[in-house]
């Protein structure tokens, strides 16, 4: 009988052996006593829980225990059945957390519900991009382009809702404007075969010009009658919003977020339970094959790149009138290359994807949180706490990651 060979993966275990030295070294030399607070409650919530009040010494040490530990186990699962288990990386990411949160609020408090409700308003427009750029790689189209639909988005919807003064046509037109770059996207890289990468730089680079040329020459000399976008109001769901932590954050939000767990419900469930989604990844994994059995391969990926774009052009509402803020130049900041990046971390999968860009959302966040607090944690770092983030899960964690076979590759028939 032939013997098996194990293919073994030791990203994930040097990864986390790097962090834990890293973390070893704050907790340690940077040694701070006292204590933490985290306030699990707001002053509105029906149900208050008591503060969470941790020694700091103690704490950050057992956390540093047991993430040598998960160190070593992964190590060892790696050794023994070639990978590390989602779950290892999951329950490390979360000690740490914990760790440095306990570790930098030292004296102070920290409002864990701000904390958590900033970050998913933060990771909103990332989801939206992370859908976006997964329909489109399953499909066998890389959107490259997500920066310049969420950047449409935004400008639309600011200037449709302020005309109108119906922020929900300000959604539509968002949508519209998303799919109007994805359609470009679409022609070239499909039809006219571009290499899709270029594509979609050009169109981020078009639409950031495009964008700010119409702001400076139309929306700021106009500003009342055209960039004053209103704001949808917080919805609270009864009963659900009433749970403590949790409600806030999930269920007192706009229509905007909400409508985001059903797109991540919709596409999650059409990507792997329906003729749709089993089509739609034949395509992206073997074009031939889908051919050979009557899937036009070409119309899938035109029509499915324009329903990408219009999930990324929705998440670019969040900008503007999801927050009743007036557009301004290239106010989404990069927030289309980490939903890319969310699409890598999440292995092309809408759920993993979500959780990836909550991540993203978080670490974005943890830097207004701890200025607030008075973190002793240098300004500059924490600018770049979303990007080293990116970088760790992409390239140290998430292990063997492969994308869709055909993604990238244009499909001629015959």
């Amino acid at each position: 009988m032939p013997e098996t060979t194990i293919i073994r993966s030791w990203k994930a275990p040097i990864a986390l052996a790097v962090f834990t030295v890293l973390y070893a070294l704050l907790v340690l030399v940077a040694a701070r006593g006292g204590e933490s607070t985290f306030r699990l409650s707001t002053q509105t919530d029906v149900i208050k829980l008591a503060d969470l009040v941790v020694p700091v010494g103690a704490t950050t040490t057992g956390i540093l225990v047991l993430l040598v530990l998960l160190t070593a186990g992964s190590a060892y699962l790696v050794r023994s059945s070639g990978r590390s288990p989602l779950w290892v990386t999951v329950a490390y990411v979360l000690l740490v957390v914990v760790g440095f949160l306990t570790w930098a609020a030292a004296g102070a408090a920290i409002p864990v519900v701000g904390l958590l409700a900033g970050s998913l308003t933060l990771a909103v427009p990332l989801i939206y991009g992370a859908l976006g750029g997964v329909i489109g790689e399953r499909v066998g189209v890389v959107n490259i382009a997500i920066e310049g639909q969420l950047l449409a988005g935004a400008f639309t919807a600011a200037v449709v809702s302020t005309v109108t003064g119906q922020p929900l046509l300000g959604l539509v037109a968002a949508m519209v404007a998303g799919v109007l770059v994805a359609a470009i996207l679409a022609v070239f890289a499909i039809r006219y075969l571009v290499d899709q990468v270029i594509v979609g730089v050009v169109l981020n680079v078009l639409v950031t010009g495009l964008t700010s040329f119409l702001f400076s020459q139309v929306l700021q000399p106009n500003a009342a009658t055209l960039n004053q976008p209103p704001r949808f109001d917080r919805i609270p769901i009864p009963l659900l919003s009433d749970i403590p932590v949790l409600g806030p954050v999930l269920f007192r939000q706009t229509i905007i977020v909400y409508v985001m767990y059903i797109v991540v419900a919709a596409v999650f469930f059409g990507m792997f339970r329906t003729r749709w989604g089993l089509r739609l990844r034949a395509v992206g994994e073997h074009p031939q094959a889908a051919d050979t059995v009557g899937i036009k391969v070409n119309a899938t990926r035109f029509w499915n790149v324009l329903l990408a774009g219009a999930i990324a052009g929705l998440g670019g509402t969040v900008f503007t009138i999801g927050n009743g803020i007036a557009f301004n130049k290239e106010m989404t900041a990069g927030a289309g290359f980490i939903a890319l990046a969310a699409v890598i971390f999440g292995q092309w999968n809408p759920i993993r994807a979500t959780l990836a860009a909550l991540l993203f959302g978080f670490a974005s966040n943890l830097q207004n949180t701890l200025s607030v607090i008075g973190a002793p944690v240098p300004s500059e770092f924490m600018l770049m706490v979303p990007y080293v983030v990116t970088i760790f899960v992409v390239a140290g964690v998430v292990g063997k990651s492969r994308a869709p076979a055909a993604s990238g590759k244009p499909y001629i028939k015959g």
